[in-house]
């Protein structure tokens, strides 16, 4: 406190950029390093997340989530959740439990792995060639729910970040990027191999299928980062192996290019995988004070079309959703440009399409939180989630595929969520 009160530090400038988004790094594709996919458990308002999402052969979702909250000097809340969600008997099993004894790195390993008493979640490098590196998840959930995953990266799809280094992936918040105020990081396999077995009510699942991870960061108050957010997972096993990526958020207005007032501002990154490599890497921001161009050399953006409003939420919920990506090819000797886009129809709260749930946040955030936090206070956050078939149209040049110069059609299945924080 007396720090702050004797003080002589520069005044800030109020129309100075208080928001320096990944989505302005010149350098796109950072590989990613061993040290990007450790839990980093950081103190302070912090919520730090891995997620394994994947999209089996019947066109189930199965996604699993670890996810460390820390609430200022309150010991940390650690959880495990699990979704699974069959779209042709529309039956959801939903588990979220408060894990004990959480440790990373567990002994013997890095801290890319953790365990607790309820799962373990074990990096390691992979015995086949064609996929270099591994995740084996083991989860007792309840008497009713286990779960055993192996998760592998292809070889031929490198994970990535936004941006090359240690900062790679980082949006910073606030005037000095240095001591910033607030940072949002993410870090993805774009394209995942996922082979196990789902056991619930004593019945065992065969869980083969593809998907994506995200390990992402929230160094701020959720309520103070952003009012939106969208992500999109389209998989296909056509052509060798396809994914869609995508992962927006746009900012309160305290946050944009000429400080408090000058936002929101809207941040998007993503990746394009065609024929098994990771073809497109692709980020894009859209600010306020300037109109967004129709077509751009690099683009990575989500539309809400016709919105209604939904009763329930008390949301503009869209009807639709169209998610777009273009860019250049990162294969060695392709020249050109590529570009893709995935619509889907969600139907209108009254008559909705594809939709797995409405997610209450506040009925899932862990009880120290609400009671201790006032941030919830006055918002009623909802994710909704749908999961259709969809296709992308892709075009490119012939070098990634047979035909992309003409257009391709790619069928497979879009998972998405829409999240409504204010």
């Amino acid at each position: 406190m007396f720090s702050s009160i004797f003080s002589t530090a520069p005044p800030v400038d109020p129309k100075a950029p208080n928001l320096f988004p990944v989505s302005e790094k010149s350098d796109l594709r950072g590989e990613l390093e061993p040290k990007d996919l450790e839990w980093t458990c950081a103190g302070g308002f912090t919520t730090e997340t891995q997620i394994f999402y994947n999209l089996l052969q019947d066109g189930t979702m199965l996604m699993c989530q670890v996810i460390h909250s820390s609430i200022g000097l309150w010991y940390p809340t650690i959880q495990f959740t699990c979704k699974i969600y069959n779209p042709t008997t529309k039956e959801t099993i939903w588990r979220s439990v408060n894990v004990t004894n959480f440790v990373t790195p567990p002994p013997g390993l890095d801290k890319r792995s953790s365990k607790a008493d309820q799962f373990s979640i074990t990096y390691k490098p992979s015995s086949d060639d064609s996929h270099s590196e591994m995740y084996t998840i083991r989860a007792n959930l309840s008497d009713n729910l286990q779960i055993s995953l192996d998760v592998s990266r292809p070889s031929a799809v490198p994970g990535f970040k936004i941006g090359k280094g240690p900062k790679g992936g980082y949006s910073y918040f606030g005037p000095d990027q240095e001591k910033p105020e607030g940072y949002v990081v993410h870090r993805f396999w774009p394209r995942t191999s996922a082979s196990g077995h789902i056991i619930h009510n004593g019945k065992a699942i065969i869980a083969e299928g593809h998907g994506m991870l995200v390990h992402a960061i929230q160094g701020m108050r959720p309520n103070l980062i952003a009012s939106r957010w969208n992500f999109a997972n389209f998989q296909s096993d056509a052509h060798g192996g396809v994914s869609a990526i995508q992962m927006e958020f746009t900012t309160l207005d305290t946050h944009g290019r000429s400080g408090a007032g000058s936002g929101p501002v809207t941040v998007s990154v993503g990746s394009l995988v065609l024929g098994g490599k990771l073809a497109v890497v692709t980020a894009e921001t859209r600010w306020s004070d300037e109109p967004q161009p129709e077509k751009a050399a690099v683009m990575s953006r989500t539309h809400h079309l016709n919105p209604v409003h939904d009763p329930d939420t008390g949301y503009m919920q869209p009807t639709a959703l169209e998610f777009r990506w273009a860019g250049s090819p990162l294969l060695q000797g392709v020249e050109g440009s590529v570009d893709a886009f995935v619509h889907l129809d969600v139907g209108s709260p009254s008559s909705p399409k594809g939709l797995i749930e409405k997610v209450d946040v506040l009925a899932e955030i862990p009880y120290v939180i609400k009671t201790m936090v006032n941030y919830v206070a006055g918002t009623k956050p909802y994710i909704y989630q749908w999961q259709d078939n969809a296709k992308l149209s892709v075009r490119g040049p012939d070098a990634i595929l047979p035909g992309l110069s003409e257009g391709l059609d790619v069928e497979g299945v879009l998972y998405t969520e829409a999240s409504f924080i204010s």
